[in-house]
């Protein structure tokens, strides 16, 4: 068989299974019913073992051995190599994981808090730490927002005990070290990359958090030695809270977010109606409470689960949503159908994050939410200051995430929780709660669906900010203009995952991913 023929048949064969296992995935998130959790696991498990066989994969390193190669044959050829390289595992091996890992999903989409025995949604907890004045009533929403974590992390720690022993099998120290060589990531470089990061914002970061715990302790009639992270915006310090005269959700009173994220794609060329009309975006009883993009079958069947709220909150969460779904609508649909897809996670998280910026962005809101010039210029220092607040706070967010997953499986078995508060408390600068003999971390999901993932966000946001530095310099001033789409859907969506991904960013913007645009925009 020639590599051309291997390859024709191998991108049939994993788009079938592709669109099998992600149909049944949009279906189990969107009803919570047990029968598509299983059809998941099931089709999953198919994807898995046919990525598992030995004998392809053997195929596959003879072939990469020939020098005679197009570059879109190698490229396609190592893409395959990676994503075969996990699954050279027994089958009873893969099988335990993908169970494990679909049957924990399935409790976060269906699990409800309590509050004095009420069942609450994770929209209710968000508002009342947003809004609330009252501590004790914050503290129940926050622990209410972690009664998740105890109910997975027994099954969790199991997932990532097997995850250890399959990386070990296959000579890997552990799961992490392994999906970091997988994903195309120099793990020193990236751990290096985030540790010059932590350095250069501590001080800002400090300054930033000793103004916010201040108004903190004056909102709360606390000193900021009382403040717990229940007095915080989100469950896990990850938002900026709101800044003293600026509250954004009243702008969104009866305004269409559908109609706002429409109009915000139209001005930049591109078309999301048709994926609008695919998507599921909002609340309602066993259904995902979180958000996510999927692209069914890489032909144009691309949707997006929300859960929306007239809010800036869930404003911004639809601009990110759908900068996902443009970079996979506007891939070149002549790729083969591997590489019908982004380079890699962080560089469609860098577009998800520069819509999403929008948000933040004055000339978004004037445009787009229709504020008087007036009432812009007045807001401008303080959206301004909202968005760095939410780089720093974010990005410090991203850290503590990733330093802890490391740990995690680097030893799943010393004393997490207590683990959990040191880095908190070292990168997050948050006080920990009395009680840490609990696994609050567990609390959030990508532990469970997506690991070994979240340091694609920070790297991300600093892919994000070298884009938006280029296109301003390069491209247009205007970000909400047809040209700036222009530049988007041909340097940056349409080569899909033809190059790597830091040969991408260099083609699309001159010089390999550089920190230095995000430290000039949000550190210094």
């Amino acid at each position: 068989m020639t590599v051309q023929q291997f390859l024709n048949n191998y991108n049939e064969e994993v788009r079938k299974l592709h669109i099998e296992s992600a149909s049944n995935s949009w279906k189990a998130n969107t009803t919570g019913e047990e029968q598509w959790r299983n059809k998941t696991a099931q089709a999953q498990t198919a994807y898995k073992l046919y990525l598992a066989d030995k004998e392809r994969f053997e195929q596959v390193k003879v072939y990469l051995k020939q020098e005679d190669l197009t570059d879109l044959e190698k490229r396609q050829l190592d893409v395959i190599h990676n994503g075969m390289a996990q699954n050279q595992i027994p089958e009873e091996d893969l099988k335990e994981m993908v169970e494990l890992s679909t049957e924990l999903i399935g409790v976060f989409n269906t699990f409800r808090s309590e509050i004095d025995g009420q069942s609450v949604t994770e929209n209710d907890i968000r508002q009342i730490l947003v809004k609330s004045n009252d501590s004790a009533e914050r503290e129940k929403a926050w622990l209410a927002s972690k009664q998740i974590g105890k109910e997975v992390e027994e099954k969790l720690l199991v997932l990532v005990k097997k995850r250890n022993e399959v990386a070990r099998s296959l000579g890997y120290a552990n799961y992490h070290e392994m999906s970091f060589a997988l994903q195309d990531l120099d793990r020193e470089e990236v751990f290096s990359i985030f540790r010059e990061l932590k350095e250069l914002s501590d001080k800002p970061f400090g300054e930033l958090k000793q103004e916010i715990d201040a108004d903190l302790a004056e909102r709360f009639n606390l000193s900021v030695d009382e403040l717990r992270p229940w007095h915080y915006g989100d469950p896990f310090f990850q938002e900026a809270p709101a800044l003293k005269g600026l509250d954004l959700d009243p702008f969104y009173d009866g305004k269409d977010l559908e109609g706002l994220t429409v109009d915000t794609f139209k001005s930049t060329g591109m078309d999301i109606t048709d994926m609008i009309e695919n998507s599921d975006l909002y609340p309602r009883d066993n259904k995902n409470q979180h958000a996510f993009c999927t692209d069914i079958d890489r032909e144009g069947d691309t949707r997006v689960l929300c859960n929306n709220t007239q809010s800036d909150y869930w404003s911004t969460t639809m601009l990110h949503e759908f900068g996902h779904a443009v970079y996979f609508k506007y891939i070149d649909s002549d790729l083969p159908f591997i590489l019908r897809t982004p380079a890699h996670t962080l560089t469609t998280e860098a577009i998800a994050m520069l819509y999403g910026r929008f948000s933040k962005n004055p000339a978004w809101l004037e445009k787009f939410i229709e504020l008087d010039k007036s009432q812009v210029a007045e807001l401008t220092p303080l959206i301004e200051k909202s968005l760095r607040w939410q780089m720093l706070i974010a990005g410090r967010w991203m850290m503590t995430f990733t330093f802890f997953e490391r740990e995690l499986y680097e030893n799943p078995d010393q004393d997490l929780n207590t683990l959990w508060w040191k880095i908190v408390k070292d990168t997050q600068f948050v006080n920990p709660p009395d009680n840490q003999d609990y696994p609050h971390w567990a609390a959030k999901i990508h532990f469970t669906l997506a690991p070994v993932y979240y340091q694609n966000y920070l790297l991300g946001e600093l892919t994000t900010s070298q884009l938006q530095a280029f296109i301003e310099k390069e491209v247009t001033e205007d970000l909400f203009t047809e040209k700036a789409g222009e530049f988007l859907i041909n340097e940056f969506f349409k080569p899909g995952a033809r190059y790597p991904w830091n040969e991408k960013i260099e083609k699309a913007t001159g010089e390999k991913l550089n920190p230095q645009h995000f430290i000039d925009q949000f550190v210094k």
